[in-house]
C-alpha cells in the first residue's frame, strides 16, 4: 500500500471511529433522566430574556417563560429599545400571567464587545436570585425546564448549558439548520460533556451570581463577542466544569433562508476559531465529506468497486439517523440530503472561519476578535 492510501485509510478510520463514537455518546446522554443533584428544589432562580423584533413563534417561546414548573422563579425581559414590536407582546404576557413576577426592562448601556450581554446588564444588576439563567428569546421552555438544568449541577460545576434542537421545520433550508443544530452540533456537544469537555453554549446558561461576583458580575461574560466562549474560560479558570442537560431544550425554526442559514453558520465558525483555534482545526474532519472522499480513494487504490462509497455512506449517514430517532429529534425524509449538503458546506465554512472575522449580529456589524486566553 502506498503512502497516500495508507494515510487515506488511517484518515478514514479515525474520523469513522470519532463519529460512531459520538454519535453512540449523544445516544447515550438523551437516554438519561436525571432528579436534582446537590440543589434544593425550592431554590430561587431569576430568568433572564434578552428580546429583540417579533421572531417565528415569538409569542409561544416568550409565553413558555410563564408555563415553568418551579416554586420559585421571576422572569425579566429586556428589550434595546422602547419602540421596538416585541414591547406590547412582552407587556400583555406580563398582565396574562399575574401569578408569575415579571417585568420588561428597556434601554441600553455599551459596555462589551457583545450587544446580546449589553442588553441584559440591567436585569443582572436588579435580578433577585442567586441562581441566575440566561436564555434567548427563540428557545421554547418546557415546564421541566429548571429541573433539567439543575440536575446538571454539581459542586464542581460553574456552568450548565443547553444547545438548540431545532423543531418546526418548514422547507429545505430549515431542514439544513435542523441539520446543524441537531444531529451535528448538538451532538459533539453532548458527546463532549459526556466524556467531561464540555463547553458552553449560549442559547441557555445557568449560573450562580456569586461565583461571577469577584470577576464583576455579568460583565466577566463580557470580555469577548461570545459569552458561551466567556462562560467556558470563566469555568476553567475557576477549574471547574461546564456541563450540557441531557436533552437539549427546542428551538422553533420555521421558514429559513439559504443566506440566513449560512450567515449564521459563518458567525459561529468566527467566533470558535476566535475562541478555540486549536480545537476548530480539527472540525475540518468532523463532516462526512473528507472521509467519504478519501473511502472512494481508497476503494479505488486497493481495487475495490468505488460503488462501496454509498454502503460506507448509507451507514455512516443511518447512525446520525439513528441518533435523530433514538433522541427524538426532527427526522424526515429530507433528512439525508439536507446532512449531505450540511457536510458539503462544512469545509467552506471552516475555511471562512480562517479567512474572516467580521459577521453581522441582528444589524450589529461585529468582528471576532481572537482571544488571547488558551483554552
Amino acid at each position: 500500500m502506498d503512502p497516500l492510501t495508507a494515510a487515506a485509510t488511517i484518515g478514514l478510520a479515525v474520523a469513522g471511529a470519532s463519529h460512531f463514537t459520538s454519535i453512540a455518546l449523544a445516544m447515550r446522554r438523551t437516554a438519561k433522566s436525571r432528579r436534582s443533584l446537590g440543589v434544593q428544589p425550592a431554590a430561587g432562580v431569576s430568568i433572564l430574556r434578552p428580546v429583540c423584533g417579533l421572531e417565528h413563534c415569538i409569542e409561544e417561546t416568550l409565553a413558555s417563560s410563564f408555563r415553568i414548573d418551579h416554586p420559585r422563579y421571576e422572569v425579566i425581559f429586556c428589550v434595546a429599545a422602547a419602540d421596538d414590536p416585541v414591547v406590547p407582546l412582552v407587556q400583555r404576557l406580563i398582565r396574562e400571567h399575574p401569578g408569575i413576577p415579571a417585568r420588561l426592562l428597556v434601554g441600553l448601556e455599551r459596555r462589551g464587545p457583545n450587544p446580546k450581554l449589553d442588553n441584559l446588564m440591567k436585569a443582572w444588576d436588579v435580578a433577585a436570585h442567586d441562581w441566575i439563567v440566561l436564555t434567548d428569546s427563540n428557545m421554547l421552555i418546557p415546564p421541566d425546564y429548571l429541573d433539567r438544568l439543575f440536575a446538571r449541577w454539581s459542586a464542581r460545576c460553574a456552568v450548565v448549558c443547553s444547545p438548540p434542537a431545532g423543531i418546526d421545520v418548514q422547507g429545505w433550508a430549515a431542514e439544513l439548520e435542523a441539520a446543524f443544530l441537531n444531529t451535528f452540533e448538538a451532538r459533539w456537544q453532548l458527546a463532549g460533556d459526556e466524556i467531561g469537555f464540555g463547553f458552553a453554549q449560549g442559547k441557555t446558561m445557568l449560573l450562580r451570581r456569586n461565583d461571577l461576583a469577584a470577576e464583576g458580575g455579568l460583565a466577566a461574560l463580557a470580555r469577548e463577542v461570545a459569552e458561551d466562549a466567556a462562560a467556558t474560560k470563566f469555568a476553567r479558570r475557576l477549574g471547574r466544569q461546564v456541563r450540557v442537560v441531557d436533552q437539549p431544550f427546542p428551538q422553533p425554526l420555521g421558514r429559513r433562508t439559504f443566506a440566513g442559514v449560512w450567515r449564521r453558520q459563518l458567525r459561529w465558525a468566527r467566533l470558535r476559531h476566535a475562541s478555540f483555534k486549536r480545537y476548530y482545526a480539527l472540525e475540518l474532519l468532523s463532516g462526512g465529506l473528507v472521509p467519504l472522499t478519501a473511502a472512494a480513494y481508497v476503494l479505488a487504490a486497493t481495487g475495490l468497486p468505488v460503488g462501496g462509497v454509498i454502503a460506507i455512506a448509507t451507514v455512516w449517514y443511518g447512525a446520525e439517523a439513528a441518533l435523530a430517532y433514538a433522541a427524538g429529534w426532527h427526522l424526515s425524509v429530507r433528512s439525508p440530503l439536507a446532512w449531505m449538503l450540511r457536510d458539503l458546506l462544512l469545509p467552506w465554512l471552516w475555511l471562512a472561519g480562517w479567512l474572516g472575522k467580521d459577521f453581522v449580529w441582528r444589524g450589529n456589524k461585529m468582528r471576532a476578535v481572537e482571544s488571547r486566553e488558551a483554552i
